[in-house]
């Protein structure tokens, strides 16, 4: 089915070329890191939960040209679906999530203004999203438009909508069961005022993402649910006071990882910040054009007092080659 649809995407010849080449960069993966943590033995008494989650990918359906460029055949969502599809043949429990920006960036979107990105998530099965700043490129009517091609919720708690074409689209927060895991999620987005073109966002109310965090989180934490995901589109770190994913992470009670983005950078690896709990709060972000996919393994106890057993393992960018 994949297959198919994807086909849809692209010209004959860049297709065969794709297809033989991410079978080629695939082999080439799971030899090394993407799939290394699938051999560690985990306990009867212990359930792992992988994430993989992407950020800015920016309508970048089709691989980049193959010249001379460092982005030369990477990006693209044939190769990405492969190696999702892979790793959840393999693991039990996966979790797909994405930090906002789908959109702007190729003439796909310029053309289809949103539809096909929207379809391929939906095809790879995203388990949510949230909402980037260029998402609103094509105005709150289009997004409410393509939204109707996505099979997955957008989560947002600092964003109001109210009497807007994108009210009701929304939700604040998700709980997602996977295995004997409760995820928590929750998302955040960047303050639009001198972003976007004020006819683009319109009457949509922006408040404190901090604030509006802590409240979803504590709910959430009420909720019992094992561990709390943000999806943040606030930029990991400024050189400013600007709200960043830095601040959050030291300012929350009981977010336990932010998936960051808008800053469009590639982290070595997951950035590890001490929260108001004491506790560890995880960023983590990577790149932009969907040239990367993020991987973060956790790790549960399943008695009684289920807890997080540990986040030290926050392992595997795999390097989408096409």
């Amino acid at each position: 089915m994949l297959k198919q649809k994807n086909e849809l995407l692209m010209p004959t010849n860049r297709r065969k070329f794709i297809q033989q080449a991410a079978l080629m960069g695939g082999a080439l993966i799971t030899s090394r890191s993407l799939f290394a943590s699938s051999f560690i033995p985990i306990d009867k008494e212990e359930e792992k939960l992988v994430i993989l989650h992407t950020n800015d990918v920016h309508s970048r359906l089709e691989p980049f040209p193959m010249d001379e460029s460092k982005t030369a055949g990477l990006g693209g969502v044939a190769g990405r679906a492969d190696l999702i599809r892979r790793i959840r043949g393999i693991e039990e429990n996966v979790l797909l999530l994405d930090a906002g920006d789908i959109f702007q960036g190729t003439p796909y979107f310029n053309y289809f203004k949103g539809e096909p990105e929207m379809k391929a998530m939906s095809m790879m099965e995203y388990d949510a999203s949230t909402l980037g700043n260029h998402d609103f490129d094509g105005g709150m009517e289009n997004f409410a438009t393509q939204q109707k091609h996505a099979t997955f919720p957008f989560i947002n708690c600092n964003y109001d909508f109210t009497s807007t074409p994108l009210e009701g689209k929304t939700i604040p927060y998700k709980i997602i069961q996977k295995g004997k895991i409760k995820v928590g999620l929750l998302g955040v987005g960047v303050e639009l005022n001198g972003l976007v073109p004020d006819k683009l966002y319109g009457n949509t109310k922006y408040h404190d993402p901090i604030q509006r965090a802590n409240e979803t989180a504590d709910l959430l934490h009420k909720k019992g649910c094992d561990i709390i995901i943000c999806l943040s589109h606030l930029g990991d770190k400024y050189t400013d006071n600007k709200v960043s994913d830095e601040i959050l992470a030291q300012s929350c009670y009981h977010i336990d990882l932010i998936i960051s983005a808008h800053t469009h950078r590639l982290f070595e690896k997951p950035r590890v910040y001490s929260n108001l709990n004491g506790k560890e709060t995880v960023v983590n972000q990577v790149g932009w054009a969907g040239m990367y996919l993020g991987r973060l393994d956790y790790t549960f106890s399943v008695g009684k007092n289920k807890k997080l057993a540990h986040s030290d393992k926050l392992i595997v960018r795999g390097k989408i080659i096409e």
